[in-house]
């Protein structure tokens, strides 16, 4: 079954507001330019409405949440990355110039998940509970506040080892750094629970809540991972540069434990994202 027309179009219009978004708004940060600046956070506001409207239409027309194939997987982490930066920009103006990133990124995950297979995927009786929403849930809100703290580690490096005057605008890095501590923070506590949930789907699904799978074990070695990193932060003083290329290095296995050991198992974890 092809995928809902109505979903496929307003994507694509999402992916073009998107681009101009992160044009404009990296233009006016660059540039000092405050009004592309804002013209770039309204296009950002006007994408999202679009991308929310494209969502709603595949969840009807599929039957289930955006969490079944790369390209609906993509887009709802995507939306979710938006959503939270947005949120958290409004609680926290100071963490307004990372947009630089984050924006790009959101319109590359939509972007790539556009050239995947659009075609509609039934999600099978056995798989379909409230656990398993919230299990994907909590993933992609815990993905979205590591990519806020990977922005703020990569921002600290540049503005550390660079001097480019637009830098001016960005938090100094003793703030940096501390946003990045607090949203790794975030982020691990998030991605316990959608263990956790996940756990509990399985025992409803299969009838145990472990089952050593390979999406499994990488997820909680990411989760250790990122857990180390906090420990170290906590009792071993370690911040700045080095906490931020470690930290970099943590977000990196987190993508291949999300996006790429599923596309090379053979596990259940696997079989609904090809």
């Amino acid at each position: 079954m092809m995928g809902f027309p109505a979903d496929i179009i307003l994507h694509w219009l999402a992916v073009f507001i998107y681009a101009f978004a992160s044009l404009a708004n990296s233009w006016g940060i660059i540039f000092s330019k405050a009004k592309v600046e804002k013209a770039g956070l309204i296009l950002v506001w006007a994408g999202l409405l679009v991308h929310s409207g494209a969502l709603v239409f595949r969840w009807i027309a599929a039957g289930h949440g955006p969490y079944i194939s790369k390209y609906e997987v993509l887009s709802s982490n995507a939306w979710v990355m938006l959503v939270f930066f947005l949120l958290f920009a409004r609680t926290y103006p100071r963490i307004r110039q990372i947009s630089i990133i984050v924006f790009p990124a959101a319109f590359l995950l939509i972007a790539i998940g556009m050239f995947m297979d659009t075609s509609i995927q039934s999600l099978p009786p056995t798989l379909n509970s409230l656990w398993l929403i919230l299990h994907v849930a909590f993933y992609k809100i815990s993905l979205a506040t590591l990519l806020t703290s990977l922005a703020f580690s990569l921002l600290y490096i540049l503005k550390n080892r660079t001097s480019y005057p637009w830098l001016d605008k960005i938090p100094d890095n003793p703030v940096n750094d501390a946003f990045a501590y607090r949203f790794a923070g975030f982020g691990f506590i998030f991605w316990a629970i959608a263990m956790l949930s996940g756990s509990i789907w399985a025992y409803q699904s299969w009838g145990r809540f472990w089952g050593w799978d390979a999406i499994e074990i990488w997820s909680l070695g990411t989760w250790i991972i990122f857990g180390l990193y906090l420990h170290m932060r906590k009792f071993f003083d370690l911040k700045g540069e080095r906490a931020a290329y470690f930290f970099i290095l943590c977000f990196v296995i987190s993508l291949l434990c999300i996006f790429i050991i599923p596309l090379v198992d053979t596990s259940v974890h696997s079989s609904y994202f090809r």
